[in-house]
């Protein structure tokens, strides 16, 4: 039992004096009444949708897989292919800016461009992403892959060149006092200690961005959100819950497959 405390200590808090606490508990309060307010919900136009809400809910009770499957089979396809090629390439050149990203290895020049790289693919959200490349190359898979991996790229850039910031500095010490090269101490220092959390960051990746298929589609980037989009605006609700639960099923085939390997592989 020795290291752990005997008795419980309350934590130290930001603002001693009470007033303060109560001041700034009324004024979150008050804030929140306000911010709510500023809603205005259309309380006519909710009850209208609960119609439709229970419409789009029977297609869960009642899927059609059949009518669509030409439409539905072919965005599962482009899909799976955006989510595998995305991740590939997002990996390929996630590495080198990742490490060049990491404080303690790389010259401070090349640090600042991949921090910047990296800061720039983290500040736009997928679907804003996706909408330009679909302005700039149409619609279609290809501005999806553009999307999901420079999506990537921010994701893995980042986690890798933490990581590599974490390492065991006496492991490379040692290799530099061998007169290794700088490639070869990062073959032989960084690459042992990061490769496990790389490999399991990838894996993870790749389940997000097989999600972020079906989201970008929507806006018409390819995959499985293209077919869902039009099934929901022909009303084709049916259709529409057939689609929602093979991507349930696969992103629990993919989540439960990539827990596995991640365990795995680590």
């Amino acid at each position: 039992m020795n290291g752990y405390p005997a008795t419980w200590k309350r934590p130290p808090q930001i603002f001693t004096h009470r007033g303060w606490r109560i001041g700034l508990q009324t004024g979150f309060a008050v804030w929140l009444v306000l911010a709510l307010a500023t809603l205005d919900p259309n309380w006519a136009r909710i009850v209208e949708g609960w119609e439709r809400g229970l419409r789009f809910a029977g297609g869960f009770l009642q899927p059609d897989f059949t009518s669509r499957w030409s439409d539905i089979s072919k965005g599962l396809v482009e899909s799976l292919t955006m989510t595998l090629t995305s991740t590939v390439a997002g990996i390929v050149i996630s590495v080198p800016i990742g490490v060049g990203a990491a404080r303690n290895i790389a010259p401070r020049a090349v640090y600042l461009v991949c921090r910047s790289i990296i800061a720039l693919s983290r500040a736009l959200q997928e679907i804003i992403i996706a909408i330009f490349f679909v302005a700039m190359f149409g619609f279609g898979p290809f501005a999806g892959f553009l999307t999901l991996s420079f999506a990537t790229i921010g994701f893995l850039s980042k986690l890798l060149a933490e990581d590599i910031e974490d390492i065991d500095e006496a492991q490379a010490e040692a290799i530099r006092a061998t007169g290794a090269s700088w490639l070869q101490m990062i073959n032989y220092a960084i690459q042992p200690q990061v490769m496990p959390r790389l490999i399991g960051l990838s894996l993870y990746r790749l389940d997000i961005n097989f999600r972020e298929s079906a989201v970008i589609g929507i806006v018409g980037a390819g995959g499985i959100g293209a077919t869902l989009n039009t099934a929901i605006d022909r009303y084709e609700y049916d259709s529409a819950g057939a689609i929602l639960l093979l991507i349930i099923a696969l992103v629990m085939v993919t989540e439960y497959g990539s827990s596995y390997l991640r365990k795995f592989l680590q």
